[in-house]
């Protein structure tokens, strides 16, 4: 039999790898005109080099065609914009050099490779907090272009391995155009270099989780989530893992090793052929081996029933409070404008009408035009449905009978005088509607309840506020709204609780029910419809919440390589069993974070994560949507510290904070991250720069702005130290933090500011990419200018000083191009980021209201405010910390 090197096209060598017992090709990228046919050469780029890594038997031709030039593509990368740029693809990327004889197979690792990295110089010094004229801070243009710290240099190295996966491509950066502009990525590790031990892991002091958004909204020009239609899906038979790129084919394609466990699996027998075309097709142009997110169509193995139609049903408070706030005509005018907006692609969409005071309201909606006939119900404490049909109505069938329903909610109620508020029943109504299918039920509340089940007495009590008691008003003050959130969970019904009160509401309670049914919880203090700011905010958040496609009868699991457990979940979900996280209905754009333990000894060269969400979309298709994540291994300490993601870290941060003050004083929470920080702190210095006396704080390029991330935190309403902070304020904020994206987070505890009056001409014009924003300043106020103008936003509220009349406003139009740049910056302010949030806008003027002068001055996080730190008082207490630990 003749030599591998014998058989092979001109240009291509065979070397002989023992350590792995198989040959490693490698020559110029070839092309096929057909499976059996002769390759011809295609345009390389210069300098390219690939790769193949064939089986040491060569099947017979009859039985495999040939491993074609798209298995290189696969693992070397593709054209550039081959693929889809906002979801992490395998191929696809930017052409790359690849170094002679640095030649890397997913499933290998050249010996001595993390050896040979660690050896490499590392450029540059610790840097050090103490030494810098001023702190860069997180929206500095140019963060991220100093010397990099000690370590890099070795991450470098293990990132560009990892280059052509886009899996640690580049040290995490902490820009906020990235966060604000960029697609923000389905998941990501708060460790980019996973220790290969347990041990190693503690000495660092970093915790292990994995942050997710697995269901994120698609602005213009963003490209969709592949969808894969054929229904085969290929599985590993042990671990249950989907097929994707990291898997290697084995066996001359007939089988493919799992990447996790390292089965051997059949190939499916479909997975080589277009069922489009009804012909032969390319394996290496399947959407599963090239991106690492994917959505396949589930066969019906996958259901345990027929997909159901989206469920809406409104509960809406008509209380004398609701009546008089104007909540009850603008939200009955929003659902008018934006019925067209609900999902109702097949006509299937069934939605639910019933008010509620003391008493409740259904409505019979007959098809067509006829008017509706309302139904009360005054036995509260025994729920029943008056009607067995009319009450859960088709939308298209009966849209006429809606419309006029919704006209004439606001003129019925008109005149009630009744305050109380029978929610708890008039949930458990909703639930009992649509209990056999499942869905949404949106809550519009006004008044606390006080009737029936759920009833809740008004706890607020501002002497308690600030000590060590306040944690206990964080708490949910009835265990019916947990216990009545875990039976939708299981019935598959979400809820999302929309609360308007300019009195006492307990969010803390009623925030039960969105926590553990996957939903989200939107509070509206003081809400007055008379103020078109109230109106306005309230109508556009409502429009994008019923507009929002959604993932229903969702469970989740994640799964990952041997070595690897997910140990504690947070998040909007109910955990059903050890690692399945039921979510009755998803939302875009909410985020889980999920740590993860080493438990055994890693062996392989990368590791990698895979969650799948099992869903049905709002139009009726069961899907399981895949997501991929692989993650080189190392046995070095400054690696570790090196690839630490400080986005990531913040955002489980902020999660567990909040996770102890429900069982702990808020003082703890507070101690608890700060304490971390320091434990990172103490680790680095003690492991990377010899453990001597300094001068300043030593810690790693990547993490320099962790220090001011959790600062941030610290002083976020959710969990600061303050006397001043309603109870309802603090919960609702703390919904937030579990639940905001990083694209969302890092700016809700790290807000951005910016100076208007001296912006640079081209700020406020249109560039390439939209409205271009003015640099951003250090959130100090030595920055603040006597007759300047300036703004601050969080992401929900935007402040801007010195002009024009105090408080919340519309900032008008005049008809001058200053006027119009700042008006441009505030629109690209409210849009450019994902999600329903529309913030507020704020006048604070220096002789105006006190208490919003305040609360606009407490963003500027790196001042000394209501007690709390600075920045420079901060980092002493750090360094303090750290030198006498």
């Amino acid at each position: 039999m003749a030599s591998p090197s014998q058989q092979l096209p001109p240009g291509w060598d065979a070397q002989w790898d023992p350590t792995n017992n198989r040959y490693i090709f490698t020559g110029e990228l070839l092309q096929l005109h057909d499976t059996m046919g002769p390759p011809v050469a295609a345009g390389v780029p210069p300098g390219w080099a690939t790769a193949l890594c064939f089986p040491t038997t060569f099947p017979p031709p009859c039985q495999t065609p040939p491993i074609c030039c798209g298995q290189t593509q696969a693992y070397y990368g593709a054209a550039e914009g081959a693929l889809d740029p906002n979801y992490p693809p395998v191929a696809g990327l930017a052409p790359q050099p690849a170094a002679p004889n640095q030649l890397f197979t997913p499933g290998l690792a050249a010996e001595n490779q993390f050896a040979t990295q660690q050896t490499q110089p590392a450029p540059g010094q610790p840097q050090y907090y103490g030494h810098q004229p001023e702190p860069e801070y997180i929206n500095a243009p140019g963060y991220g272009q100093p010397q990099p710290a000690y370590g890099q240099g070795p991450v470098d190295a293990l990132a560009n391995q990892f280059g052509h996966m886009q899996m640690g491509g580049s040290k995490p950066m902490l820009h906020t155009t990235n966060l604000l502009t960029d697609p923000p990525i389905p998941q990501a590790f708060t460790l980019n270099a996973i220790p290969t031990t347990s041990s190693l892991l503690a000495k660092s002091k970093v915790p292990l989780a994995l942050v997710i958004t697995p269901y994120r909204s698609l602005k213009e020009g963003d490209e969709p989530v592949p969808l894969i239609t054929d229904a085969v899906i290929a599985r590993c038979r042990r671990c249950r893992t989907y097929i994707n790129p990291y898997v290697t084919f084995i066996d001359g394609g007939n089988r493919w090793r799992c990447c996790m466990c390292s089965m051997s699996n059949e190939v499916p027998q479909l997975f080589d052929w277009d069922q489009v075309r009804n012909q032969p097709g390319d394996r290496w142009s399947r959407a599963e081996l090239n991106y690492a997110v994917v959505e396949f169509v589930a066969p019906t193995e996958y259901m345990v029933r027929p997909p159901q139609p989206a469920v809406y049903i409104f509960l809406i408070d008509v209380s004398h409070a609701a009546i008089q706030s104007g909540m009850v005509a603008t939200a009955t005018r929003a659902l008018l404008e934006n019925l067209d907006r609900i999902p109702d692609e097949e006509q299937r969409t069934k939605v639910a009408i019933v008010c509620y005071d003391v008493s409740l309201y259904f409505f019979s909606i007959p098809p067509g035009e006829g008017d509706a006939s309302m139904l009360v119900v005054s036995d509260v404490d025994d729920v029943f449905l008056p009607k067995p049909n009319d009450l859960l109505i088709n939308l298209a069938e009966c849209r006429k009978s809606l419309e006029n329903l919704l006209g004439r909610i606001n003129d019925m109620f008109r005149e009630n005088t009744i305050v109380g508020s029978a929610m708890g029943p008039a949930l458990q109504a909703g639930f009992k509607l649509m209990n056999p299918i499942g869905g949404k039920i949106m809550v519009l509340s006004a008044t606390l309840p006080s009737i029936g089940a759920g009833a809740l007495k008004n706890r607020d009590d501002t002497k308690i506020l600030g000590t060590s008691k306040e944690s206990g008003l964080l708490q949910a003050a009835s265990p019916f709204y947990k216990t009545f959130a875990i039976e939708c969970s299981r019935a598959q019904v979400s809820v999302d609780m929309f609360l308007f009160s300019a009195a006492y509401t307990d969010v803390a309670s009623l925030a039960c029910l969105p926590h553990y049914t996957s939903g989200q919880t939107y509070y509206y203090p003081a809400f007055n419809a008379a103020r078109a700011e109230d109106a306005l905010k309230f109508a556009r958040e409502f429009g994008e919440v019923l507009a929002m496609p959604i993932m229903l009868e969702a469970v989740m699991r994640v799964r990952a390589s041997r070595g690897l457990r997910m140990s504690s979940f947070h998040g909007n979900f109910f955990v059903r069993s050890t690692d399945l996280l039921a979510m009755p209905a998803v939302p875009q754009d909410q985020s889980y974070a999920i740590e993860v333990q080493i438990e055994e000894t890693i062996t392989s060269p990368f590791v990698v994560l895979q969650t799948a969400v099992l869903h049905t979309t709002c139009y009726g298709e069961r899907r399981i949507r895949v997501i991929t994540l692989a993650l080189p291994t190392t046995t070095s300490l400054s690696e570790v510290f090196a690839s630490a993601d400080e986005v990531a870290l913040a955002t489980l941060f902020a999660n567990k904070a909040v996770e102890r003050t429900l069982t702990h004083k808020l003082e703890d929470a507070r101690d608890f991250v700060f304490q971390r920080l320091v434990d990172i702190l103490i680790a680095y210095k003690t492991s990377m720069t010899g453990g001597g006396a300094s001068a300043g704080l030593a810690i790693s390029e990547n993490m320099k702005m962790l220090p001011a991330l959790v600062l941030g935190l610290l002083k976020n309403v959710g969990i600061r130290q303050s006397a001043q902070i309603p109870s309802d304020i603090r919960a609702y904020s703390q919904a937030l933090l579990t639940s905001l994206p990083s694209q969302l987070l890092i700016p809700y505890i790290y807000p951005s500011f910016y100076s208007l009056h001296n912006m640079p001409p081209e700020a406020g014009s249109i560039g390439e990419k939209g409205v271009i924003l003015p640099p951003a300043l250090p959130l100090t106020s030595e920055k603040l200018e006597r007759h300047g103008l300036f703004l601050i936003e969080d992401g929900q509220t935007i402040f801007l000083f010195d002009v024009l009349r105090g408080g919340k406003t519309t900032l008008p139009i005049l008809d001058n191009p200053f006027s119009q740049r700042v008006n441009a910056v505030i629109q690209k302010i409210r849009e450019m980021r994902r999600g329903v949030y529309y913030p507020h806008l704020y006048i604070v003027k220096e002789d105006g209201e006190q208490a919003l002068r305040l609360w606009a001055l407490s963003a500027l996080i790196q001042d000394r405010s209501d007690g709390l730190p600075s920045y420079q008082m901060f980092i002493s207490s750090l360094k303090e910390k750290v030198i006498t630990t």
